[in-house]
């Protein structure tokens, strides 16, 4: 487990599927993510199956919350594309549980993310994309140290118009003076 001052992650188990799929399936939820037409739970297992393959720290982690007695899942997140020799990897990051939307769990979340990275994997760059509409998620990103290095013009086509992409990062000296 990874914690936080009021979240931890842990790692993604095929029990969590189903709350998955039912964040994937939601509009508002897929908003700011690259899906678009609906996904079955084949799918879900199917993508679960091969999270084997690929290397330990690239397996996503399940983002929760104290509740009663235990814990509850609100989103999930993960590192990809880890470059050895660069020492860099890309994030993502879904806050499923819209009841917890607005409430800094997603601040809490990327800086945590970053500590792992940057402490545990001993990454020195991680980036990541997101959509010019997404202005929530743009400042939380900005917020804990994100940096903007570019466009891609009209890269997404989503629910009918083209959106740019911006490509964020934040470096491990600049967050070591965070």
């Amino acid at each position: 487990m990874i914690y936080g001052e009021r979240i931890r992650f842990r790692r993604a188990e095929k029990d969590d599927l189903p709350l998955f799929m039912e964040w994937i399936n939601d509009p508002d939820v897929t908003e700011g993510l690259t899906l678009y037409l609906p996904m079955g739970l084949w799918e879900e297992e199917e993508w679960f199956a091969g999270l084997a393959k690929r290397p330990q720290a690239e397996r996503p982690m399940t983002v929760e919350i104290p509740d009663g007695d235990g814990w509850r899942a609100i989103g999930n997140l993960s590192f990809f594309n880890i470059d050895a020799v660069a020492r860099s990897g890309e994030i993502g990051i879904m806050l499923g549980d819209k009841s917890i939307w607005n409430q800094g769990y997603g601040t809490e979340a990327m800086r945590l993310l970053l500590k792992h990275g940057f402490e545990t994997l001993n990454l020195n760059r991680i980036q990541l994309y997101v959509y010019d509409a997404n202005i929530w998620a743009i400042r939380t990103y900005e917020k804990v140290g994100f940096i903007h290095e570019g466009r891609k013009r009209q890269a997404l086509f989503k629910n009918g118009k083209y959106q740019d992409i911006l490509i964020m990062s934040v470096l491990r000296e600049e967050w070591e003076k965070e």
